[in-house]
């Protein structure tokens, strides 16, 4: 495998990282806007303290086809951002499968002692399968929680959602576990976030979750996506959000450092929502409450 070819694979990799943070952003390179380079930079920038020029992601990360490899010090820079160290510990990882050289038997030393290696050789070949059977079944016992859109089937974030184990009618918080829900005894529990409809079911001891399906929110999905996309048309924007966002919509901006909260109504959050600021876009809506007509009436926001 080439270094270029290295590179494209790291591009797939800091497009899925970037993904992960915008998770509305469903398209690849050649799709990338104006804006989402903006956001890819400002991501850079704060998970890595490093900074990744307008210029340079034109010219290196957007194109289909790259002639020569980028410098080693932006490299290194794009592998931070995507949670692989350096440039040196990804292309180790990439190569290191690597088939094994079995070395040629001698035919003509065929003694005692050769048969002897030749069984424990054997012994040790299916000790060596019957582990990695052992591996894939344990694999499949530890499989990783999913929660999915249940229209799009994408990937919903574990941090957008809250797990609630209900007894007498109390709800108590849980942890969502990496690997499957399960329970010793019928439980009931509830799913909660601000994009997606409340999920009540009961998990029956011998049948765990490993895939749990959420109905979106879609005005609450129409918000996140304001705060975090560039502005397509800001005259349709701010008829929408008239239409989704109830009259007496109070909205609360917690800032950090213990230096307490912003408040802001109807008019004041649409105006920031019509033509968002990069501090809008690093912000996070953590609680959303609806009225009778599904308006938005009340959203806490944290930000960094």
């Amino acid at each position: 495998m080439t270094e270029l070819e290295l590179f494209y694979q790291l591009k797939e990799q800091v497009l899925r990282q970037y993904k992960e943070s915008h998770p509305y952003f469903m398209g690849n390179w050649k799709s990338f806007t104006s804006q989402d380079i903006l956001n890819l930079m400002d991501d850079i920038q704060s998970q890595t303290k490093q900074t990744i020029s307008e210029k340079w992601i034109y010219t290196h990360l957007k194109p289909e086809v790259n002639v020569k490899l980028p410098r080693k010090d932006m490299l290194a820079i794009l592998c931070s951002y995507a949670q692989c160290g350096s440039w040196e510990e990804f292309t180790f990882k990439k190569l290191q499968p690597q088939t094994p050289i079995l070395e040629q038997v001698n035919p003509i030393s065929k003694t005692p002692f050769s048969y002897f290696y030749l069984v424990i050789g054997g012994m040790l070949l299916v000790g060596l399968i019957g582990g990695v059977w052992w591996m894939e079944n344990k694999s499949n016992k530890d499989e990783t929680l999913q929660l999915q859109n249940s229209y799009t089937k994408d990937t919903v974030a574990k941090e957008e959602v809250k797990a609630y184990v209900i007894e007498d009618t109390i709800e108590k918080p849980i942890e969502l576990s990496k690997t499957k829900m399960e329970f010793t005894k019928p439980t009931q529990v509830v799913l909660k976030s601000p994009f997606y409809e409340p999920k009540k079911m009961v998990i029956q001891p011998n049948e765990p979750l490993s895939t749990i399906e959420l109905k979106p929110n879609d005005y609450a999905l129409i918000v996140k996506a304001f705060m975090k996309s560039d502005i397509k048309n800001w005259q349709t924007r701010k008829q929408q959000l008239q239409k989704i966002l109830a009259d007496d919509l109070e909205v609360i901006v917690m800032l950090p450092n213990n230096l307490g909260a912003e408040y802001f109504n109807k008019e004041e959050f649409a105006q920031k929502l019509i033509i968002p600021s990069p501090s809008l876009k690093k912000m996070n809506i953590v609680e959303l409450q609806q009225d009778e007509q599904k308006r938005i009436k009340w959203i806490r926001i944290t930000q960094p």
